[in-house]
């Protein structure tokens, strides 16, 4: 039998379903998105007409990556709430859509979200970059690839987030960073609830052809916050990490996320890393990504230190002796208002990749390269169709010797997804002019 909409009992639900929104609302702007989509899903269960809660589980599902289920429940609100909806429905349906790779769909949705909202509000949120990434990718995806791209072969992918490849000069030894279960003090991030960032090892198995012997017991390189190894010296005796201990339960925390030098003993493991003692590098605010020349004398890194104006930005600095100089901004043909970062530089420090939603691109963040003039820095190249996809790309590194490039990127299987390590044939590649 159904409860008459105007019972004492609805009443009760619907005003349930009302302050549970507005705590989900809390915890999401908290950066606490699971904590948030509980909340919201049980306003929807508490009051099923209501468009509020569906229009927030469609934000949280957009912000875990899960396009799918965003895109349903986007659907949902607009046909539950009609024009009642929140304008920017339209900008969340049509992120969905981008995402998914329907870009005609995304475009009508985006043009919508603009003509419904305010032009300040529009211009906050890039809609028309966004369309502009929309066009790009479909001259983009008529044209043939030149390069092949697939899921790295053997234990790497673990169908948690797996990114960020460190290569040893033999590209026999691959470091990457893994979000998954078996993380060193086994904690999880109060703000995002998964698992801290750890540092793993993997050994290439020439016969098989695929990378295995996974394993994040490297000593002190991981604690029980995040911890990202960057960088690693020709010589294997030096390397760059980034880390971060600042929600985790440890006696000395770091005051942001702090880019760290370690050195290896004379036993073949590890010292602890040490903040790399220089104001202009580390900050209050997020530092890291560092990617160092094979002399091991230019530094790159990311920092969001400008983010009252901008997103992220890279920073080069020079190293004179033992000591590190004065860090300044790539110029602005490089760093944008968006978002530029993981940076990696060739060994002989010519040219610098990066990723960028700033930039003419795809869709997300899309891989770019840009030539060392000596005293400038060209004019940042998309790497295109094949490396690029609609959604983020992060984290490129290049083997020259395997003529290969490995990306973070989306594994979309069904409403989720998760980032995965890809491995690119460059063999026909040639570096911009």
């Amino acid at each position: 039998m159904t409860t008459p909409p105007d019972s004492t009992s609805s009443l009760v639900d619907r005003s349930a379903a009302i302050i549970l929104i507005e705590e989900g609302k809390t915890a999401y702007g908290q950066g606490q998105v699971r904590d948030a989509l509980l909340k919201f899903r049980a306003a929807s269960a508490k009051d099923p007409y209501s468009w509020r809660a569906l229009y927030w589980v469609s934000k949280c599902h957009y912000k875990m990556d899960n396009y799918g289920y965003a895109l349903q429940y986007g659907e949902d609100a607009l046909r539950t709430g009609g024009d009642k909806v929140d304008e920017e429905i339209y900008y969340i349906l049509g992120l969905s859509q981008h995402r998914l790779g329907n870009l005609d769909t995304a475009i009508i949705n985006y043009e919508k979200a603009i003509a419904l909202l305010p032009k300040l509000r529009s211009s906050e949120l890039r809609i028309q970059h966004n369309i502009d990434e929309c066009n790009f990718a479909i001259e983009q995806l008529k044209t043939e690839s030149k390069f092949t791209r697939k899921r790295v072969a053997g234990e790497i992918n673990s169908g948690y987030d797996d990114y960020n490849i460190v290569l040893t000069s033999e590209d026999t030894v691959m470091y990457f960073v893994s979000r998954r279960s078996n993380t060193t003090g086994g904690g999880l991030n109060p703000d995002d609830q998964r698992y801290y960032e750890d540092t793993y090892r993997a050994v290439f198995d020439e016969e098989m052809k695929e990378w295995d012997e996974v394993s994040n017991e490297l000593g002190k390189l991981n604690s029980d916050g995040f911890d990202a190894l960057n960088y690693i010296s020709p010589d294997g005796l030096w390397g760059i990490l980034t880390l971060n201990t600042t929600t985790a339960d440890v006696k000395k925390s770091t005051r942001g996320s702090d880019i760290c030098e370690i050195k290896m003993n004379n036993k073949g493991t590890w010292n602890s890393p040490k903040a790399i003692s220089n104001k202009s590098i580390n900050t209050s605010f997020f530092d890291g990504a560092a990617t160092v020349t094979a002399d091991g004398n230019v530094m790159y890194f990311v920092s969001d230190r400008k983010g009252e104006k901008k997103s992220t930005d890279i920073y080069m600095v020079d190293r004179n002796g033992k000591k590190w100089g004065t860090a300044k901004p790539m110029p602005d043909n490089i760093n944008t208002i968006g978002r530029e970062t993981t940076p990696y530089i060739t060994p002989d420090g010519q040219y610098l990749f990066f990723s960028s939603d700033g930039h003419e691109g795809m869709g997300g963040t899309d891989i770019y390269v840009t030539k060392n003039m000596g005293d400038s820095w060209s004019d940042p190249v998309n790497l295109g169709n094949g490396v690029n996809t609609v959604n983020n790309d992060t984290h490129f590194v290049y083997s020259n010797s395997r003529k290969t490039g490995y990306v973070a990127g989306l594994e979309i299987i069904g409403n989720k997804a998760s980032i995965d390590v890809y491995e690119i044939d460059m063999s026909s590649f040639e570096f911009p002019k």
